[in-house]
């Protein structure tokens, strides 16, 4: 009897430590705009939470992308910070977040995204396999080329301008985003 009690005893414990180690860890985390991105939330519900990204936030609302980045993706987003937005002309924003220029503003938006979950290791796959250089098609359609300086990741849009990645990796549910301090446009 007291074995039977002793072992059950021993299971209830070994359930409860399981239980609170399983409970107890927490998530690997990246920080963006002061806030902790969680792998376990959508972009959506991510970006909100980033100082860096309020005008990126303002401009998915204001083209009713919200919804589709909620959505099981998968996605990886190129996310300019609001500095990046403050590099285009004055009054950009304010004319592109207007409701008569939203489908300008989605095509802007989309081609900061590509069908598909890539980190980092994949597109510095993609570009050794493209000796240096990887296109990658965007959701809009129009293409960006990936390459490397050094251990530094850029991407080009079709006009020539190009984007620094300056955090990439910041893995979500529904995809990764990486950070580019420039926005990129489409041909147009």
């Amino acid at each position: 009897m007291k074995t039977i009690t002793f072992v059950k005893s021993a299971l209830f414990t070994f359930c409860l430590l399981t239980a609170g180690l399983a409970f107890g860890q927490k998530e690997k985390t990246v920080e963006v705009g002061g806030a902790p991105m969680y792998p376990s939330k959508n972009i959506v519900a991510n970006a909100v939470n980033s100082k860096d990204h309020t005008t990126l936030v303002a401009a998915v609302q204001a083209a009713g992308l919200v919804e589709t980045l909620q959505s099981s993706g998968p996605f990886t987003v190129f996310a300019p910070t609001n500095a990046a937005f403050e590099k285009l002309p004055a009054g950009t924003v304010e004319t592109l977040v207007k409701p008569e220029n939203k489908g300008t503003l989605t095509g802007i938006l989309t081609y900061h995204v590509v069908a598909g979950k890539m980190g980092a290791k994949e597109i510095s796959e993609a570009i050794k396999k493209g000796n240096g250089k990887a296109t990658l098609t965007t959701v809009q359609g129009g293409k960006l080329t990936a390459w490397m300086e050094g251990k530094i990741l850029y991407i080009s849009d079709e006009n020539g301008g190009k984007a620094k990645v300056t955090i990439a990796d910041v893995f979500q549910s529904n995809g990764v985003i990486h950070v580019i301090d420039t926005v990129v446009l489409p041909k147009g």
